[in-house]
């Protein structure tokens, strides 16, 4: 957890894929309405970026979703947060993390050999 989503980076979004993560979800406070001033937009920025590098890398840009919502919307987080998690579940497991099974069952299969 940050204090402001405009401390994520692209790195930090990249690294959770790398990690095993299937999807990503971002939530920031209300565009306009940033205690740190524009942190947000800086946020989106970087989300977009690594939006664009998920789509170029074939994993799928689908896989990452930046929402602005008040902390008073609870019940538009849960709603945001179940689509993002139905379209997570629809895509499948990330093709890095298949890619992982794969090369782990054939490790596992020499060894057995």
């Amino acid at each position: 957890m940050l204090p402001c989503t405009g401390r994520i980076d692209e790195a930090l979004l990249l690294k959770a894929f790398e990690n095993g993560a299937d999807g990503v979800m971002v939530v920031g406070c209300l565009e306009g309405d940033c205690h740190y001033v524009n942190g947000n937009i800086r946020a989106r920025a970087r989300v977009e970026r690594v939006y664009a590098i998920l789509e170029k890398i074939d994993i799928g840009p689908d896989r990452i979703r930046m929402y602005n919502l008040s902390a008073g919307e609870g019940s538009k987080f849960a709603a945001y947060a179940n689509e993002f998690v139905e379209q997570i579940l629809e895509l499948g497991p990330s093709p890095i993390n298949v890619a992982r099974t794969t090369t782990a069952q054939a490790t596992s299969q020499e060894e057995a050999a």
